[in-house]
């Protein structure tokens, strides 16, 4: 889920030469000053709409916040039993056509001599966030019976013997960055260079859960599974019950308390079936505060970017993951509950589909946290530097098809409905559709995909997928 991300330099396509007569050019030129006035006008018609709708989007998303928000009460919040969704079972024909699109992404994207994937369509890139994302697909493409048992067997076997392998940030911790076709540690955007730019205990968190899950799941994978996270130094991950990362700035490694709100509650659940101490990290209660969206007392942390210098993004997908992989261990049900409701209620006073969350973009800035709530701020689109880009606010396809399979409501429905009606691809899924400008957000991604796949596991197993797989007690 890092942003630090640069895009594919953009390509060019060759242009083609026409020949003909000179009345032939000539008819050509009027036409096409016709056609250049006609686009002309109906692109300022376009941006003049957009405004329009942007404008009212913005007004009334200003109306909707109010400090102090409505808790949740203190035994919702404290309540641990895994939560099971109302609806689940055999996937529809619908359904579990949407998943073999969603694999689509990745059999065009998995580098078959390494098992890594490309985190974003045709760069050759990837984090271990992505990674994670990518496992998930393949356990769902098995489970699912999208792909048969000796391509499930190969690729598995493959990528843990790639991620045992990979050089260590400072031979302690994975890199943020890799290139996945010849596994060095590299920066972002910059895949030829090896370069090491510290590790990101967020990202560990996921992939935990995942070979925790293949560990359990597959007995064949389980020694391959566990010498990849021990070979990690996993210690330098946690301090005083808390999740640490590292970056290098100027050449000067940083050493810093890692997540907010949400990522850093699921992400800690994971590094505790490692065996580290998340106890801080863990407590939904600690820095808790609520903000009322659209009369829906939203929970936010109180440790934004004036106070901490970090953004305290609150968005779909932490709620989302924590629900379909560890039952809402990490972070209390109740909360999603709230998230989820926040948005329907923007929805029925807007007639907007709302399903909001992080992503890449198909345009600069390239990747946004379209949030509920930021630095004091509702419905903000920001840049992990804070630059604001309400007008790119999207409705996520990841999000909508995890809401679904988590509550299965009349509203996300509409959710689901919508991704499978507006952004399917050659590709897999295009990450979401721009609210404003009318159009599919039409980046491609690892995470998007991978996403939507195990949602769909989820919704066939009927269970939170640690439980399914038989993940037990830490090591």
């Amino acid at each position: 889920m890092n942003s630090d991300f640069e895009p594919p330099p953009k390509s060019w396509s060759a242009l083609a030469t026409v020949g003909g007569i000179l009345t032939a050019l000539a008819a050509i030129a009027v036409l096409q000053s016709v056609s250049n006035n006609l686009n002309k006008a109906q692109r300022t018609e376009k941006k003049a709409g957009t405004q329009t709708v942007a404008s009212t989007f913005e007004k009334q998303d200003l109306k909707s916040i109010k400090l102090s928000g409505i808790p949740v009460p203190f035994n919702e919040i404290v309540a641990t039993k895994p939560y099971v969704a109302p609806s689940t079972g055999k996937l529809t024909a619908a359904e579990l056509e949407m998943a073999r699109q969603a694999w689509s992404y990745f059999e065009k994207n998995w580098n078959e001599e390494t098992g890594l994937v490309n985190s974003v369509d045709g760069f050759i890139s990837v984090t271990l966030w992505d990674q994670a994302a990518a496992m998930a697909a393949l356990v769902s493409a098995f489970e699912l019976e999208i792909v048969p048992e000796t391509e499930f067997n190969e690729k598995m076997a493959t990528t843990l013997k790639s991620l045992a392998k990979l050089p260590l940030y400072k031979k302690e911790l994975p890199n943020k960055v890799y290139n996945p076709k010849t596994l060095i540690p590299v920066n972002y955007g910059k895949v030829d260079q090896q370069e090491e730019i510290g590790w990101s205990a967020i990202d560990l968190g996921r992939m935990a859960i995942w070979l925790k899950i293949v560990a359990a799941k597959y007995p064949q994978f389980r020694s391959d599974a566990r010498a990849v996270w021990r070979s990690w130094d996993v210690d330098r991950l946690v301090k005083n019950g808390q999740m640490y990362g590292t970056s290098v700035v100027n050449g000067e490694e940083l050493y810093n308390q890692e997540g907010r709100q949400g990522y850093e509650n699921y992400a800690a659940y994971g590094l505790k079936l490692l065996g580290l101490n998340v106890d801080r990290a863990l407590n939904p209660t600690n820095y808790l505060g609520f903000v009322n969206l659209y009369n829906k007392g939203v929970p936010y942390d109180l440790r934004d970017a004036k106070t901490s210098g970090a953004n305290n993004y609150v968005l779909s997908e932490p709620f989302i993951l924590d629900g379909i992989e560890i039952g809402f261990q990490g972070l209390p049900k109740a909360f999603a509950d709230r998230v989820l409701a926040a948005q329907q209620s923007r929805y029925e006073a807007t007639n907007q589909l709302t399903a909001v969350t992080e992503d890449n973009l198909d345009r600069e800035p390239y990747f946004v946290y379209s949030s509920l709530f930021v630095n004091g701020e509702p419905w903000a689109v920001i840049t992990d530097t804070g630059k604001k880009y309400n007008n790119l606010r999207f409705i996520s396809a990841k999000a909508s098809v995890g809401w679904h399979v988590l509550y299965n409501t009349p509203y996300t429905q509409k959710l689901f409905d919508f991704v499978q009606t507006n952004l399917k691809s050659e590709k897999g899924w295009y990450n979401g559709y721009y609210e404003t400008l009318r159009e599919p957000n039409k980046s491609l991604t690892a995470n998007n995909n991978g996403v939507i796949m195990e949602s769909l596991l989820y919704k066939q197993v009927g269970k939170p997928l640690i439980v399914w797989a038989g993940v037990e007690s830490s090591e």
